[in-house]
């Protein structure tokens, strides 16, 4: 089945990065279309992070080029990304601990107010108009991420699976197009990475998001990825459907160092 150029949203090319004399990436390359969930797996340090910060302009990479629609994203500060339709979630969450789960979603929204400063201290109808699209956003997000029970609770007394589910439905007020998950399964039980994998896969179906994700639990990576990009030492091993990439011999020995991994790589399979 071919793809057309208007079908990609993200082109990666060549990516290099070195910190210092060590070659974190070495000439990554792939393109994540329309309304999919394409998934970096790999073993810790194999540069998945690292792609995910490139993305992100936390820092710029030593070669190579990030197209966003065919435009070069590294040309863009870094505070431009949200506005580009750009949303990321963190391996060790972000959240603002003493404000409500509603307070974090409406600050999750505030990347893509229409209203200026002046706008805002002055409560034009253009800033009402804003604050009560950004109200909507976050209560379709509590809504769909059935957070209702915690809207008003502090988010420093939540246990550690709502925390990651706030982050999710921050991430998702922006209004992304690419949404960036980076280990959304990490520190989840088998439950919570149940709902997790629901999720995903509504944000997909129903709010038309192109997923971006970063994950180790395999057994997720199968149940919503459409393609998996394998990476080992800041190279790519391999690409293709869940299945593919599992069956791929340097994938199976890229895990044998760590037998959990081999085992959920086994289960998944």
């Amino acid at each position: 089945m071919s793809h057309s150029q208007s079908d990609t949203l993200l082109s990666v090319r060549e990516l290099t990065v070195r910190f210092g004399g060590v070659l974190a990436l070495d000439g990554v390359s792939f393109d994540v279309r329309r309304g999919e969930v394409f998934t970096l797996i790999g073993p810790n340090g194999a540069g998945k992070t690292t792609v995910f910060n490139l993305i992100s302009r936390i820092y710029p990479p030593t070669g190579g080029e990030i197209l966003w629609l065919g435009e070069p994203l590294t040309r863009m500060p870094p505070h431009a990304i949200a506005a580009q339709g750009i949303a990321r979630t963190f391996q060790n969450i972000e959240l603002f601990e003493q404000a409500t789960v509603l307070q974090n979603l409406l600050i999750g929204h505030h990347t893509h107010r229409a209203a200026g400063f002046w706008a805002d201290l002055l409560f034009t109808p253009a800033a009402r108009r804003s604050a009560l699209a950004a109200r909507r956003k976050a209560e379709e997000m509590i809504e769909l991420l059935d957070l209702q029970a915690h809207r008003d609770a502090l988010v420093a007394g939540l246990p550690y699976g709502v925390r990651k589910v706030v982050e999710l439905a921050r991430a998702l007020c922006s209004g992304p197009r690419l949404l960036l998950l980076d280990e959304p399964s990490s520190g989840l039980n088998v439950e919570e990475t149940e709902d997790m994998a629901w999720w995903i896969r509504d944000i997909r179906s129903e709010l038309g998001i192109t997923v971006l994700m970063v994950e180790h639990d395999m057994s997720l990576v199968s149940r919503v990825s459409d393609r998996v990009l394998a990476m080992n030492q800041g190279q790519v091993l391999a690409q293709g459907t869940p299945a593919e990439v599992q069956a791929h011999p340097g994938v199976i020995e890229a895990y044998l160092g760590t037998v959990d991994d081999v085992a959920s790589l086994r289960r998944a399979a």
